[in-house]
């Protein structure tokens, strides 16, 4: 811990802004300021993140004080078990303004409404300045989002994504997408097959720091989900870039046409696997949109998945954070279809029968990550047609997931995944029978259930959840044009058929309701 007698303002610094470029660091006076950095066990427990989650976070936040200190910062850092920690971020500061006398507080804003509730009394409890700036890492700031979103019918991502793109330039000729299309998507939805040689993405053996956090995670947090074992996450901006540009080297090429693509014990297949890094700080998301079109531009990828790739950080993410700061507090709440059903044991354990749902949920236990087909498609996709309350699926994923903050996870989840918002974020529901995981994976094959059986015992209980779940949303639902086919299909059937399909999902909610299995 070091300690500057005449320090004019204290600079705290959060867990996931570990970035030399953030907006507090560049107004701060190295010689004059002091940082001031905290593991906080509130923060650590507000929900009861996976192990690997707090042990990348407490590494990737000892080595940045580091490389702070190494550029001549003074840093103030509290460890989780230091003496006389207060566990909360208001104590913390409380704390150290006491052992720093500053004038004042410094900090870029947080990514988190809660947090940036609590920070709101700051000023008042501590009888100090609190200077709150804007976070710059972002291409599109809250502001510019209420405004794109203000007098528009529908908030859809594609059309925040084509002004994303003219915004920034990216894989632009003049005024026009490059390729003539502003999204390839209809490309990047080919599964995959085993056959297929499999890049993994890079892994950093555990230093000295590192070693020590996980020792203290095990010690500490021994009851929270999932295993530290093995532990391969960067942890410093060097070996984050290093991870992004074997990516670029080994697996941007393939990247789109299988990004939707799911097999057995590949966890990662051509996924970048670097979106902890992102939301942590590590890596700037405007760069790594520059360095993916330059290699289309060099001819070393190709379009649909550069565009891919861009889409996903330029578009979805940039949206995803103005919808949370455009609908919060009320957004965490939504629950349009009414749903209440608890989550089940085996989003815990993996101990299910459905191949699909164990292997995201195994995966995800020992890695802390799954993709987004896994995410949405079947542990998402599973939950809305079960009829789960949409506010523990999104503690779930904010749990569960090393990438998650709940900036990025609540829209996700509650618009995305689970539909609570009614459809302001998606224009339908993203539900599908076992045909679609069938389609996209080899789970099907090695499962306890029959994809091909539609009602009845050994049917794959998405077929009749799916039917069930248009059945008893039509209220809700009947309307969307996006469903228009579905709904005729099941107007059609004949009521003996319709009643099976009802008959197969009921026992199936039956024996989740009472055995908490399927």
């Amino acid at each position: 811990m070091n300690e500057t007698p005449d320090c004019r303002k204290l600079v705290l610094i959060l867990g996931d802004q570990l970035s030399h470029d953030m907006s507090s660091l560049k107004r701060a006076e190295r010689k004059q300021d002091q940082v001031l950095m905290v593991e906080v066990m509130e923060e650590a427990t507000y929900v009861r993140h996976h192990k690997k989650k707090i042990a990348f976070l407490f590494s990737a936040m000892r080595h940045f004080a580091q490389e702070l200190r190494d550029a001549g910062w003074a840093v103030d850092y509290v460890e989780l078990d230091a003496p006389g920690n207060t566990g909360s971020f208001k104590g913390e500061i409380k704390r150290a303004a006491q052992r720093l006398s500053p004038e004042g507080i410094l900090l870029t804003e947080p990514g988190e409404w809660r947090v940036m509730e609590g920070m709101r009394s700051w000023q008042d409890a501590l009888g100090l300045p609190v200077e709150l700036l804007s976070d710059q890492r972002f291409m599109c700031s809250p502001a510019e989002f209420r405004a794109w979103a203000t007098g528009r019918k529908q908030l859809r991502m594609e059309n925040f994504y084509q002004d994303m793109r003219r915004k920034t330039g990216l894989l632009m000729d003049g005024q026009k997408p490059v390729g003539g299309k502003w999204n390839f998507d209809a490309e990047n939805r080919k599964p995959a097959k085993a056959d297929l040689f499999m890049p993994s993405p890079r892994r950093v053996a555990p230093d000295k720091i590192t070693k020590e956090v996980l020792d203290l995670v095990a010690n500490r947090f021994a009851d929270h989900f999932g295993s530290l074992d093995p532990f391969w996450f960067a942890v410093t901006r060097q070996d984050a870039e290093a991870a992004f540009e074997e990516f670029l080297e080994t697996s941007l090429a393939n990247f789109g046409t299988y990004q939707d693509a799911m097999l057995q014990g590949e966890k990662f297949l051509y996924h970048a696997v670097i979106s902890a890094y992102l939301n942590a700080g590590l890596l700037d998301a405007l760069t790594l949109c520059r360095k993916v079109e330059t290699a289309y531009l060099e001819g070393k990828a190709p379009l649909n998945a550069v565009e891919g790739f861009i889409r996903q950080i330029l578009g979805w993410r940039e949206y995803v954070r103005g919808i949370y700061w455009l609908k919060m507090p009320d957004y965490a709440t939504k629950n349009a279809l009414e749903a209440h059903r608890p989550l089940p044991d085996f989003y815990w354990t993996g101990k299910t029968r459905m191949k699909c749902v164990a292997e995201a949920v195994t995966q995800t236990l020992e890695e802390a990550y799954a993709h987004h087909i896994q995410r949405l498609m079947v542990t998402g996709n599973f939950a809305l047609l079960a009829g789960v309350d949409p506010g523990e699926v999104h503690e779930w994923y904010l749990m569960v997931y090393a990438d998650a903050y709940e900036w990025v996870e609540l829209p996700n989840t509650i618009g995305m995944s689970q539909y609570a918002d009614g459809g302001l974020l998606a224009s339908k529901p993203y539900i599908s029978s076992g045909n679609y995981i069938n389609k996209m994976s080899d789970y099907c094959g090695a499962c306890s259930y029959d994809v091909n059986q539609r009602t009845g015992e050994g049917a794959c209980p998405f077929n009749a959840l799916y039917w069930h779940f248009l059945d008893r949303n039509e209220t809700h639902l009947r309307n969307n044009p996006r469903l228009g086919q579905p709904y005729a299909t099941w107007r059609k059937m004949a009521p003996e058929k319709q009643d099976q399909y009802r008959s197969s999902a009921e026992a199936i909610l039956g024996r989740l309701d009472q055995q908490g299995e399927v």
